[in-house]
């Protein structure tokens, strides 16, 4: 009872005191907005990572000690289908150049600079294979097409077998002193590949590369700014203002939502947290969660009106009974988001706390500033005295006398779906987190359909000594590694060595075609590679191929687009070959960036499993606690437990893929459905306590007092993250939709599972008690 006086004094205090508390809870929600100001869009692919993640450690060590991978890749595709025409040839050797100047890059390859060796008498002669002093004249470009089609390092890297595509590849090296450096990159790039095709129209020029994945991210996470979060606010307000049915609620929850949502973003930016593809979706949740409380204090306040309430009295008896259940479900909410900081992806954790931040800021907001704008503006409803007609009464009297079927039946489908849970495969295509609408996708599609991959695994081969990589034995190794690589179907292209180690002993030998092979011996392996080292020009040296110390070479695999599980499998598969294999080889662990997606996957889920476990136990203790019944609290478990267990079910069912961001909702659903059994049993447990109902008559009053509330959020949540499914960015798109299924599959547990089990609980007591008070009376 001093709970309820407290609340009571608080809200007429409010009541009273409307326009200070507006001004007060303006100047917090302003201070706190002005750190967006600070807001900056991550664009690099690495934040997915943690600083810890040992794949992300490994592929810096690789860069490191080589150069890094950060490419942008120009791929060219003349429209008469034939790369060695002369205008083509003369575009390739004029984008080349002008590639040059590409913001931080360190090497440009391509037909036109591909250091094609011949020998000279006892000299080895090294130029650009197609050079500036070349004429491009029939004979000669009949020549460059032997040399490309049949040299490994160019074909299905640079060139197509098919001789109808060619690629010019810009190795960055990113100083990570700016935000805006892999935009300046892109922006760069489309400009000169604009110009190319404006000079030779015959020509089409797609844009891949890491660079344009970075950038990619970074338009995504825009693209949803201004795309979903505008469709959400008008879906929101429509359905608002059709279930609510006033301007006044409308436009206050308005308000409430704008506030959250700035100050989440703002308070997250004072924190440090980044715009990223994932975090750009904490708009339009705090938007959908935001509304949740609104309507709850709207619908209550709105009801006492209409049974004869003044505005105030019906303001301060929708507080009174709404404070703790609106509290409750706030925490429970905010539990769940923040069980995404046990994720192994940064951005996830990102987006949970600045989402746990706009939940914590809609409470507040909700219970201070809602209702003290909701007491100065005009409110109109329409007197009943007997809504016994209302949805919910139906829907009440309808589950109380179904109950039991209503239980068969619901057991029935949530064991048929939860069944289905194994049909769910943990895989990913992180290609495929950009739909088809984004640019990126579908100049890396045309890539990897016609020139090379995205898939890039590399291996750094240490020989074990100083000069090692000339040891015959190590190179006879890494050759049959090469040779086992290009059997395999997934591989579209390799870059060993090896290649260069045989071209330069045929060129030695007078270019007899018998001699491409390995040397024999190592000091001649050792002359022939210094020789070439020093004939080679600024920029193009070995250095990303062959470490300092010459004592290990990068060996680099292109593949095609593969599923997370086929990627894996084929590392394994390498993994196995090199250790039964190559005895004089140490070091034999893939890495690269799409190694890194790859794994990110796994790592996630079982960081999710620990997080959504914690989030379990703390919402359970928190329930028991304030709903002050052990049994009660334990028995919410199974409408807060069923719906995530169906979701995935219907999932497996449906499309049967898990990926990385589908790994944290569980999670990030928990802390909602919640919601809607906290509001029910809390106004169950009213009726029972305050009003001395039975269990059918206080689900009864549930439904009454909360029903549509409920029908009212449950609506305003499935439409919210129905709005995410819209999403360009893959990974918020199925978050989006999964997260849908599951609140749907909620408020079925919540209407339909939920009071019968509990009417069952209650029975169950009452005949215990009858038949105590029996065996007494005998």
């Amino acid at each position: 009872m001093g709970e309820s006086t407290f609340v009571i004094r608080y809200a007429q205090w409010i009541t009273r005191h409307p326009w200070l508390v507006m001004f007060g809870t303006i100047l917090l929600v302003m201070a706190a907005s002005s750190g967006m100001k600070h807001l900056t869009i991550k664009t690099d692919y690495r934040i997915f990572f943690s600083e810890d993640n040992p794949q992300l450690l490994a592929f810096e060590a690789l860069g490191t000690m080589y150069t890094k991978n950060d490419n942008v890749m120009f791929i060219l595709a003349p429209k008469d289908g034939n790369v060695f025409s002369k205008e083509t040839l003369e575009a390739v050797r004029i984008l080349t150049e002008k590639a040059w100047q590409t913001p931080y890059s360190i090497r440009v390859d391509s037909l036109a600079n591909f250091q094609n060796t011949k020998a000279e008498g006892d000299d080895l002669r090294v130029r650009n294979l197609i050079d500036q002093e070349i004429e491009l004249t029939d004979d000669n470009r009949k020549k460059i097409k032997r040399i490309a089609l049949s040299e490994p390092i160019l074909l299905n890297r640079f060139v197509s077998d098919r001789a109808h595509v060619t690629g010019i590849n810009v190795t960055v090296q990113l100083p990570g002193e700016k935000s805006t450096e892999v935009l300046e990159i892109a922006t760069f790039a489309r400009n000169i590949a604009a110009e190319i095709e404006a000079l030779y129209p015959q020509i089409d020029i797609y844009l891949s590369g890491v660079i344009f994945m970075n950038n990619a991210f970074s338009e995504a996470a825009k693209g949803d700014l201004k795309k979903l979060v505008p469709i959400s606010f008008i879906l929101m307000l429509i359905t608002l203002g059709v279930m609510i049915r006033g301007f006044s609620g409308t436009f206050a929850t308005l308000l409430v939502i704008i506030g959250s949502i700035l100050t989440a973003m703002g308070l997250g930016s004072y924190l440090g947290f980044p715009i990223t593809a994932p975090s750009a979706a904490t708009p339009t949740i705090v938007l959908t969660i935001a509304i949740a409380n609104c309507v709850h204090i709207l619908v209550a306040m709105l009801h006492e009106m209409r049974v004869g309430r003044d505005k105030n009295s019906a303001i301060i008896e929708s507080l009174r009974i709404n404070m703790q259940p609106v509290f409750l479900a706030s925490i429970t909410t905010t539990l769940g988001f923040l069980s995404m900081n046990f994720s192994d992806a940064p951005p996830f954790q990102h987006l949970g706390n600045m989402v746990a931040i706009g939940v914590g800021a809609s409470f507040f907001l909700s219970v201070i500033f809602l209702p003290a704008l909701m007491s100065v503006l005009p409110v109109r409803v329409s007197p009943v005295t007997n809504d016994d007609s209302h949805l919910m009464h139906r829907v009440g009297d309808f589950v109380v006398k179904q109950r039991q079927k209503l239980i068969w039946g619901m057991s029935i489908v949530a064991i048929v779906l939860v069944t289905s849970i194994p049909r769910n495969e943990m895989n990913d295509v992180f290609v495929h987190y950009f739909d088809e609408t984004m640019q990126f996708r579908t100049d890396a599609d045309f890539m990897t359909e016609n020139l090379t991959g995205l898939y890039i695994i590399s291996y750094s081969l240490d020989s074990g000594e100083p000069g090692g990589i000339n040891n015959p034995e190590y190179l006879r190794e890494v050759s049959a590694f090469a040779d086992w690589y290009r059997a395999q179907p997934e591989t579209i292209h390799v870059n060993s060595i090896t290649d260069i180690m045989k071209r330069l002993n045929k060129n030695m030998h007078g270019d007899e075609q018998s001699w491409y092979r390995l040397p024999d011996e190592r000091d001649l392996a050792a002359q022939y590679l210094l020789l070439y080292e020093m004939s080679l020009p600024y920029g193009l040296d070995l250095n990303n191929q062959v470490n300092v110390e010459k004592s290990a070479t990068r060996f680099t695999a292109t593949l095609q687009t593969l599923s997370t599980n086929d990627l894996l499998a084929l590392d394994r598969r390498a993994n196995d070959w090199l250790k039964k294999n190559t005895p004089h080889i140490s070091g034999k662990e893939g890495s690269g960036v799409s190694i890194m997606f790859a794994d990110i996957g796994r790592r996630n889920i079982v960081g999710m499993l620990i997080g959504t476990t914690l989030a379990l136990i703390g919402i359970s203790l928190i329930l028991i606690i304030a709903l002050r019944s052990v049994k009660i609290g334990l028995l919410s478990l199974i409408p807060n437990l069923i719906p995530a267990a169906m979701g995935f079910g219907l999932w497996g069912l449906l499309v049967g893929e898990v990926g990385l961001s589908l790994s944290i909702v569980a999670g990030m659903t928990l802390g909602i459905v919640v919601d809607d059994t906290v509001h029910f049993l809390s106004k169950y447990l009213r009726a029972r306590r305050e009003k001395g109902l039975n269990a059918e008559e206080a689900v009864r009053y549930a439904f009454r007092n909360v029903g549509m509330a409920l029908l009212t959020t449950s609506v305003v949540l499935v439409i919210g993250f129905m709005v995410l499914s819209l999403s360009s960015f893959e990974l918020n798109a199925g978050m989006g939709l999964l997260s849908a299924i599951i609140i749907a599959f909620a408020l079925l547990a919540d209407f339909l599972l939920l009071p019968p089990i509990l009417m069952l609980f209650d029975r169950k007591t009452i005949n215990k008690q009858a038949a105590i008070k029996a065996l007494r009376h005998a």
